[in-house]
């Protein structure tokens, strides 16, 4: 069966899979990356024209799960974004990770391996910002990819994860956490806007309203969110939205961020749609990015040039 499998340019240890993108000239590769305990996550990496090796961004959106499926629908269906950073000269990357485990990081403590019986042994399972970590690592070997130059982009809970990986892995060039809902992050402690699914026993803060930084600061708790933060080293761009019911929690995480010395920067955005940066194909099937879109893009990809073209 190996030998079947190699003989269809497939090797079943390193899977990639090439398509054609929807109205662009770059196809994308979907690869399936090993990670820390040896489970795959699957990602869908574009490489712009001419010779690497290239600067990357690593782009998440929300919550994980959803597989490959995910990956490519965001591929071919919201990647505007993705093709300005392709002009730009970057590699691009959507990835998907597991499932977010609800309050697993603030309670289960850091990750530790072992072994047994020769094979390997961990502590506890790993969460969804540590197959990011992997996915990382991963694609620091890759021939078209400066390892030296890898970026991160995270929106809503994928921004709140770029400040979880920041504070414990020091292996990405600079990162973006946009509308990042980071309350787990802060152990913030909600109020009544926020309540219990009776059907699942787990919180719910889908509407949970904290708007005003004043209203955040008092409800997180201080030290943890700060020795959280300490050991940050890289470069993080806090994007907010005016309108969004967590925009105190954003301004809050860029606060504390320039109260502990780091190099934050800061803008937020007059849009209605929550994860706005990244840019949906609309009914007729088309790109229309309006101009709030195409200025935080634009920040975006300015913010990424300054650290992680630095060195050209």
């Amino acid at each position: 069966m190996l030998e079947k499998a190699k003989a269809a340019g497939v090797d079943p240890q390193h899977v990639v899979v090439t398509e054609p993108v929807r109205g662009s000239d770059i196809p994308v590769q979907l690869i399936y990356v090993e990670l820390i305990d040896g489970v795959y996550a699957p990602i869908g990496l574009r490489t712009p024209p001419g010779q690497g090796p290239f600067p990357l961004v690593l782009f998440a959106s929300g919550n994980g799960g959803g597989g490959m499926a995910v990956v490519r629908d965001f591929t071919q269906n919201v990647s505007w974004t993705q093709e300005e950073f392709l002009k730009a000269g970057y590699a691009v990357a959507w990835i998907r990770y597991r499932a977010e485990v609800d309050y697993a990081y603030d309670k289960i403590g850091k990750l530790v391996e072992d072994k047994r019986q020769r094979r390997q042994l961990l502590n506890r399972g790993p969460l969804e910002y540590e197959d990011v970590i992997s996915i990382v690592e991963y694609v620091k070997t890759l021939p078209a990819i400066d390892p030296k130059r890898i970026g991160y982009m995270g929106m809503s809970h994928g921004g709140e994860m770029a400040f979880k990986i920041a504070s414990e892995y020091q292996g990405v060039g600079a990162m973006i956490a946009c509308e990042p809902a980071a309350h787990e992050f802060l152990r913030l402690r909600p109020d009544n806007t926020a309540r219990i699914n009776p059907e699942t026993g787990l919180l719910d803060v889908e509407r949970m309203l904290m708007r005003e930084p004043e209203k955040v600061r008092p409800r997180i708790t201080e030290e943890v969110a700060r020795s959280r933060m300490e050991p940050i080293a890289t470069p993080i761009f806090v994007q907010g939205r005016n309108s969004d019911e967590l925009q105190g929690i954003f301004r809050v995480c860029y606060d504390l961020l320039v109260e502990l010395g780091k190099d934050a920067r800061w803008a937020t955005y007059e849009h209605d749609l929550h994860g706005f940066v990244y840019v949906r194909r609309n009914e007729a099937g088309v790109y229309a990015p309006d101009a709030v879109q195409r200025q935080a893009v634009a920040d975006s990809i300015a913010f990424f040039d300054s650290y992680l073209k630095g060195s050209q």
